[in-house]
């Protein structure tokens, strides 16, 4: 215990690390809690169709995010210079004029959207919704560099206190609305409660609209790789939303949404298999060569890849159950939906944090290559698994699209000295084995889900 202890404590890079990596965790097992705490009030209020609706709105504003993504964050992380005002500035201009173009081109796509769907209300909600692309980008830089130097304690608590008082503000909209614009005002208020709290809780300096420009040619050189890459990233993770959403009625729709659990377990990646990575004081990659990655950075990813992989485990045997105990029969179909999720994000887990080191080191180009790579072989499977086995098919063409894609990814990391064969080896062998018991305990409801139709 006294060495646990001693490892928290202090200004030096380990103890950083430890309790960056700590932070993260915590704070991101209590967004889940909270997530789940809202599923299960907001259900009972509302009914299926809502949250098949509502999906599709968050498809466009998250994937707006996606693709039109910089890469502010990691360049701050990364940058010499950022520290500096003239830099941090221009970062923040950027962003907050990325919010604002945003929310103009969900006021363009609100009619088309509608239309495509067939949901008239979406030309509506979409332009509201929207509203919270503006409110993320005056998030303050000050979130950034205290990731940057690993001093993340009050970013999280702040970021609980916000998504709790989003949840209250949800809850009593939801209360007296009973609509769909209840979810979707709630999304807004909650973004912009964020952006307040950040605003008013951290110290430092306040940000300012300027556009340097050195420090914009070097955003812009940085970013455009990421942009790239987080354009893929969008096609595969919310081409695959869309896809289904097309597929589906918006109430098995809504049945899709509350299947999300294991999958935004597997979205901590960045956040929690990153941790460390893309601190300044890390080695850096000489120029030219090959970066070194402390041992206790690759320690924190594995401890990382391990925990997630447990949490996905467990949804993927206790999934059903869970679903059964704590939802209505309105949403029992979500019960083998989740089986099969948690068992196919498996290999992403596993290898969560390889991109990071790449990133870390700035190579952008060929994390690009590597996710966009990935995204088109999951849109590929996606469309031949739904064609040739229904919905079954293209839940699990997530799993085998990772598990295809995971040898490029071996490739990246190795050039950053990332890559750990032992933990890759064992990893696949228990998960994949638990994996196939969790499939076959639920075989009967995973076949069951014959009957949605799908196409």
């Amino acid at each position: 215990m006294k060495r646990i202890a001693n490892a928290f404590r202090g200004t030096e890079l380990t103890a950083r690390m430890v309790r960056s990596t700590s932070w993260v965790i915590v704070g991101y097992g209590t967004t889940q809690a909270i997530r789940l705490g809202s599923n299960l009030i907001l259900t009972r209020i509302l009914f299926p169709e809502a949250f098949g609706v509502m999906a599709l709105v968050t498809m466009v504003t998250v994937g707006l995010m996606m693709f039109s993504d910089v890469g502010i964050g990691p360049a701050l992380a990364r940058s010499p210079r950022g520290d500096e005002p003239a830099f941090l500035d221009t970062a923040w201009s950027i962003q907050v004029m990325r919010g604002a173009g945003l929310w103009l081109v969900t006021l363009a796509l609100a009619w088309p959207f509608a239309a495509l769907y067939e949901h008239a209300e979406l030309a509506l909600y979409l332009p509201v919704a929207g509203l919270s692309l503006v409110a993320t980008g005056f998030l303050p830089t000050r979130v950034q560099l205290a990731r940057r130097h690993l001093t993340i304690g009050r970013v999280t608590l702040l970021d609980i206190a916000s998504q709790l008082l989003g949840l209250t503000v949800m809850v009593l909209l939801a209360l007296s609305m009973r609509s769909v614009l209840a979810l979707v005002v709630g999304g807004v208020l909650t973004n912009a409660l964020r952006c307040i709290l950040m605003w008013a809780g951290l110290p430092g300096r306040r940000d300012r609209f300027r556009l340097e420009g050195a420090a914009l040619r070097e955003l812009v050189h940085f970013g455009k790789w990421i942009f790239l890459s987080t354009a893929f990233g969008f096609i595969g993770s919310r081409g695959r939303q869309g896809g289904a959403g097309q597929a589906l009625e918006p109430r098995d729709a809504g049945h899709l949404q509350y299947r999300l659990l294991p999958r935004q377990l597997s979205d901590g990646d960045g956040r929690v298999g990153g941790a460390g990575f893309a601190d300044p004081d890390l080695p850096q990659p000489p120029a030219g060569g090959v970066g070194r990655e402390p041992a206790q950075a690759r320690a924190d990813a594995r401890a990382a890849d391990r925990g997630l992989c447990a949490l996905l485990l467990l949804m993927a045997y206790a999934g059903p159950p869970l679903v059964a105990l704590l939802y209505d029969d309105r949403y029992l179909a979500a019960g083998p939906i989740v089986v099969l999720l948690a068992c196919g994000m498996l290999p992403r887990v596993i290898g969560m944090s390889y991109d990071q080191a790449a990133l870390a080191a700035g190579d952008s180009r060929r994390v690009f290559v590597f996710n966009a790579t990935r995204a088109s072989l999951q849109m590929v499977l996606l469309l031949a698994g739904l064609h040739l086995y229904g919905l079954v098919g293209g839940i699990a063409s997530l799993g085998v699209a990772m598990l295809i894609t995971h040898p490029i990814l071996i490739a990246l990391s190795r050039r950053y000295r990332a890559w750990d064969g032992v933990h890759d080896a064992i990893g696949f062998a228990v998960a994949g084995t638990l994996a196939a018991g969790a499939i076959a305990l639920h075989w009967e409801g995973i076949a069951a889900l014959g009957a949605i139709p799908v196409g």
